[in-house]
């Protein structure tokens, strides 16, 4: 193997530059992205650089240089031929190479009618944080639809800068799908101490508009709320689109087994673009947090260069952090609706806290706010118990 292409010039992308290199492959390896920016950091483009307290972004250290990555930023990836393992540009290129590591990510999704309306914003890339961030200003009237991790977060620095934020949320708790309602609730006391006003349960149904501009956020009950700036965080859709006939299996990304293998030889994917199904369930889950797109390159990359016999999987305990009004989140281990949750330390009305998830009598998830210490100790036992797991398997 003589030359790899890297679809992806984000985390995943340049991580995986750098497991191919550490992993001693000497050959050429191509990034191609469709952005014109070199990797840069996302999660500080909804707290410290949406705020303009830190601009250090960039994802390149001085090491990196050594890794003698042959760059093609500003054209996305628009074909793959998975026989000539070959990638068209949108610009025309075409590179050949030996093997294809797909890390094209996602992109925030947005509402019908929004499209077009200056003041509604999504929040993906370093350009949209430069939008977002010209427009919040003190006394500026935002609202957030989604209090998810990124909805969340922009609340939080747009509270800090001097907004008047609402935030809009579908189900009846911030982050439910993740942390579970009861915990969730828990979390909905961030909003309503930090200083912004969070609405649960209220759908939207469109924007009021004046002169191309939004002036508001219509509510399927009819409630209007009045709004400078609106800021869709309602979740992402793997960048997949051009892989239309390509022949790798897609569902809701990239399908790939434990090791990031694909369907197709040669060609392996992680990060944003990737769901993993589960050997023993077929159920796919993409995870889209940063630690994945950090960690689970080097897997890959071993996967590849071993022509596929490599055995090595991606640890099976997700970690994900999140800093909100001054308050770190951590959450690892998957729950469920048959979890039972235990506050094991800490005042739930008032934080910190930590509390463990339970399945069964076991510990299978812990979520810590403003606990580092103590929620080390208890990711520690998740991990120690999913690798007592996998070697009884």
């Amino acid at each position: 193997m003589r030359s790899i292409t890297v679809v992806g010039a984000s985390l995943g992308g340049l991580a995986s530059a750098r497991a191919l290199r550490e992993q001693g492959f000497d050959g050429r390896i191509h990034i191609v992205g469709d952005e014109v920016h070199r990797p840069y950091d996302r999660p500080p483009l909804s707290k410290q650089f949406l705020s303009g307290s830190n601009e250090s972004i960039a994802l390149e250290t001085g090491h990196d240089a050594a890794l003698d990555i042959e760059w093609h930023l500003g054209s996305a990836a628009v074909a793959l031929d998975c026989t000539r393992r070959s990638v068209t540009m949108a610009s025309g290129q075409e590179l050949v190479s030996d093997a294809v590591v797909l890390a094209t990510g996602a992109s925030a999704l947005s509402l019908p009618g929004a499209r077009g309306v200056a003041g509604v914003h999504t929040l993906r890339t370093l350009d949209d944080a430069l939008a977002l961030r010209e427009s919040l200003v003190p006394g500026v009237r935002v609202v957030i639809v989604g209090a998810g991790f990124v909805g969340s977060e922009v609340a939080s620095t747009a509270v800090e800068i001097g907004a008047e934020v609402s935030v809009i949320e579908s189900t009846n708790a911030p982050l439910q799908r993740v942390l579970g309602a009861h915990v969730g609730r828990i979390v909905a006391g961030l909003h309503d101490r930090g200083g912004a006003k969070l609405l649960t349960g209220a759908a939207v149904r469109g924007f009021v508009t004046s002169a191309g501009r939004v002036t508001g956020v219509e509510l399927h009950d009819g409630r209007i709320i009045g709004a400078d700036v609106v800021l869709l965080g309602i979740g992402s859709q793997p960048n997949v689109g051009w892989l239309v006939g390509s022949g790798v299996e897609v569902a809701d990304g990239v399908v790939t087994d434990r090791r990031g293998a694909t369907s197709v030889p040669s060609v392996v994917a992680v990060g944003d673009c990737s769901t993993v199904r589960d050997p023993l369930t077929g159920l796919l889950t993409r995870d889209e947090h940063w630690t994945a797109a950090a960690n689970r390159p080097a897997v890959a990359m071993k996967t590849l260069l071993s022509g596929g016999t490599s055995t090595e999987t991606f640890s099976t305990v997700p970690y994900v952090w999140s800093d909100q009004y001054r308050t770190r989140i951590q959450f690892a281990g998957e729950q469920g609706p048959d979890c039972r949750i235990e506050i094991v330390e800490g005042d739930p009305t008032a934080g910190p806290l930590v509390a463990v998830y339970r399945r069964s009598g076991s510990p299978v998830a812990v979520l810590a706010l403003s606990s580092p210490r103590s929620f080390g100790q208890w990711r520690r036992q998740l991990c120690g118990a999913s690798r007592d797991v996998g070697a009884s398997r």
